[in-house]
């Protein structure tokens, strides 16, 4: 499986698709095209056994590895064509990029052990871009995995390229495969859902208490949770928290981390909500547990950014509804396909603080309607988001539905 980063906190739902095709008998070998920066891990990160292999992140820093590369690549029998195939997407795409990924390639191609049976890789963007010239100078099938930003800011003429290129592609959303059926050939691509591992969510120990903002010694809590970036759209549930009524008792944690955390901290002291808010800054997945648990409220603003760029459905919603935490949220690509509007969760148009101000007081002041919709969201996640039921589907593309017994190694793209 080739990565853009791994082992990442952000992208806990691939470490568990990896996890849970190990266990199914998939043997895998991870590629990753970054070295992680997180301080951190997940758990799940631990169980994996697959062998990992980091490509060389900026060629100039390995020129040795990458000149060998290109040398033993140059004896493939289709070296000249991938070459020119590459040639005319940089003409399309004349960045430092689009030379990194051959050079990232040629290094993928000429490194890969040689019992690999197939590239599959999550991302269409440049992940995609190195599997797909890796895949031709290595005669071997590939096959992908798309998200989000990959899907919403890669130009159409590339997206149709890889989607007539790999064998074939699951995306997480409806709203996503909605598109991308639109680019592809017929029957390319297909919904699966990332799922949640259950057995790492149970249902939380015990009921909430019925907190309802009136008790300054006891203030309801809201958690977010999400990278600090302009699709999360933390800065309008800033501005929706500051018209919350003076007269409402409540306090705000953040967990995650991100280049907008400085200007978001200067919002809020601007908004004076600053003493309310407390940003944790990452947390593995251990730890981020019991603070679903001990919140009384999920609130996120998801938007889509000025590049293009948004969520799918964005894990850390299913993640809290498993928790039976109740959710207010936007109505923005696929978050109405796991939130249903007044029945398991509050949907708000994006960019309006107003809107959102409205949905979440409801919610402070009504404990009880925030009981029922918790229980509806967690029923909801356990009958169509338990991982196990997803993966089945996802295995039998990597075509282990006959194979009790680890398969073919599969490089991770």
């Amino acid at each position: 499986m080739v990565l853009k980063g791994y082992p990442r906190l952000s992208e806990t739902f691939i470490a568990q698709e990896i996890a849970a095709l190990e266990k199914r008998g998939l043997d895998i070998q991870i590629i990753s095209m970054r070295r992680p920066t997180d301080e951190s891990i997940h758990p799940v990160h631990r169980e994996i056994r697959a062998p990992l292999l980091y490509l060389p992140e900026y060629l100039l820093r390995e020129p040795m590895r990458v000149l060998r590369a290109w040398w033993r690549a140059r004896q493939f029998a289709v070296y000249r064509q991938v070459r020119s195939l590459w040639l005319k997407d940089l003409l399309r795409d004349p960045t430092p990029s689009r030379f990194r990924r051959f050079g990232q390639a040629m290094v993928l191609a000429c490194e890969l052990p040689p019992e690999i049976a197939r590239l599959h890789v999550h991302f269409l963007h440049s992940p995609a871009s190195v599997t797909r010239y890796a895949a031709l100078l290595r005669g071997l099938p590939w096959s992908g995995s798309a998200h989000a930003k990959d899907i919403w800011t890669s130009p159409e003429w590339e997206l149709r390229q890889k989607l007539a290129a790999c064998d074939w592609l699951v995306t997480c959303t409806e709203a996503n495969r909605a598109h991308l059926a639109a680019l592809a050939p017929e029957g390319r691509v297909e919904l699966v859902y990332h799922g949640l591992d259950l057995a790492r969510f149970p249902p939380p120990p015990r009921q909430r208490a019925a907190r309802d903002g009136r008790n300054p010694a006891d203030p309801v809590l809201i958690l977010s949770v999400g990278r600090m970036v302009e699709k999360k759209g933390f800065d309008v549930l800033l501005a929706a928290l500051a018209r919350l009524p003076a007269a409402l008792h409540w306090r705000f944690m953040h967990v995650g981390s991100g280049p907008l955390r400085s200007a978001l901290e200067a919002q809020a002291r601007r908004l004076g909500v600053a003493d309310r808010v407390t940003w944790r800054g990452s947390l593995s997945q251990n730890e981020l547990l019991p603070e679903y648990q001990r919140a009384d409220l999920f609130a996120l603003a998801c938007r889509i950014a000025a590049d293009g760029d948004r969520d799918g459905l964005p894990n850390v919603l299913v993640e809290a509804q498993s928790q039976a935490l109740p959710c207010v949220a936007t109505m923005v690509s696929a978050i109405p396909e796991l939130i249903r509007d007044g029945s398991s969760g509050l949907l708000v148009p994006s960019e309006s603080p107003e809107a959102l101000a409205r949905a979440i007081e409801s919610l402070i002041l009504d404990p009880a309607r925030r009981c029922q919709m918790a229980e509806r969201g967690r029923a909801r996640v356990a009958s169509e988001f338990d991982i196990d039921d997803n993966i089945g589907r996802l295995a039998v593309k990597f075509g282990l539905e006959h194979a009790p017994r680890p398969v073919a190694r599969v490089a991770a793209s």
